[in-house]
């Protein structure tokens, strides 16, 4: 099969109603080629650790991992503040705040299977971590882009 068609994949929903019917819906499931976990954090271990637990659910549930990264060095936050809030200028303090980033890629998810690894990989963020998700959908060429040969061809698969 081609990705183009592959992108109008099925989805079959079903879904009982209050009458005690049963509902059923089919809709067209998205396609990712690509979906991207940014995780950032103040421990590094805890980031490793979490890198390993994602990797690990993906395999279980047959998701293609990529690339897996981290920047070399943390982002440096420094906050100057006083020692004392109204006088003694001289005497201040200096906090720093190291974040950490890893980066995931995943490849060649269907949409329902890349919404359940999501969940349930948010479900077990650790505290102190924050995760940023970028997905990368696939899509059929709009009719206008495709030349008449393969058009007919489309249509005649449907």
């Amino acid at each position: 099969m081609v990705i183009s068609q592959l992108a109008n994949a099925p989805v079959v929903l079903s879904q009982t109603t209050e009458d005690g019917k049963i509902e059923v819906r089919i809709s067209l499931d998205q396609l990712y080629k690509l979906v991207e976990l940014e995780v950032k954090g103040h421990d590094t271990a805890v980031l490793k650790s979490y890198e390993w637990f994602a990797k690990t659910a993906a395999r279980e549930l047959g998701i293609t991992v990529g690339n897996c990264w981290s920047l070399r060095k943390p982002n440096k936050n420094r906050l100057t503040l006083l020692k004392s809030v109204f006088i003694y200028k001289k005497h201040r303090v200096q906090y720093e705040i190291r974040t950490q980033f890893h980066f995931l890629q995943f490849h060649n998810l269907t949409g329902s299977t890349a919404d359940t690894f999501l969940e349930y990989i948010q479900r077990n963020l650790p505290e102190g971590v924050a995760m940023k998700v970028t997905k990368v959908a696939v899509q059929a060429l709009p009719k206008h882009l495709v030349p008449p040969e393969q058009a007919v061809n489309v249509e005649e698969s449907k």
